[in-house]
């Protein structure tokens, strides 16, 4: 769990599980989820479009570090510049919390929303799209990824 309590700004929730979007680049979300192969573990951190469910930026990486989130946004900004008045909803996670991540945001017109904690279907969307994307590529297919390079190139 990333969550470690209460480091920084806890942000309204302002999706209220109402994820569709009419337009792309209005509501994105994120999280982090966790890989374990061979005793190892990976953590993939994408963001989400509620307008078709395009992945915006992903990053991939052995620790689910603010490093990990700073690098997933600064892809999407490098790629999306008209982000004025989205919504970017997450978990109460710690490098959410963070100033560096906040501040980021900010700087790009985009309007932190968090899901409330303890309320796993508040974050439905991105569960349900790791558990489809562990369901096909990962979950009973171990077998193929002989190390974590090679479960990054999938």
């Amino acid at each position: 769990s990333s969550y470690k309590g209460t480091i920084g700004k806890i942000a309204p929730n302002l999706i209220h599980r109402d994820f569709f979007a009419a337009l792309p680049n209005t509501k994105w979300y994120t999280d982090i989820t966790e890989f374990h192969l061979n005793n190892e573990k990976l953590y993939l951190s994408p963001i989400l479009d509620g307008c078709g469910g395009d992945i915006v930026s992903y990053t991939i990486s052995k620790h689910p570090d603010i490093d990990l989130v700073m690098t997933m946004l600064d892809k999407a900004f490098a790629k999306e510049t008209a982000l004025n008045n989205c919504i970017f909803d997450t978990d109460q996670g710690c490098q959410y919390q963070s100033p560096r991540y906040q501040r980021a945001l900010k700087l790009h017109g985009i309007t932190q929303s968090m899901s409330r904690k303890g309320n796993s279907m508040d974050d439905g969307l991105m569960e349900n799209f790791f558990g489809l994307l562990k369901t096909e590529m990962f979950y009973d297919q171990e077998y193929k990824y002989h190390n974590l390079q090679e479960l990054t190139q999938a």
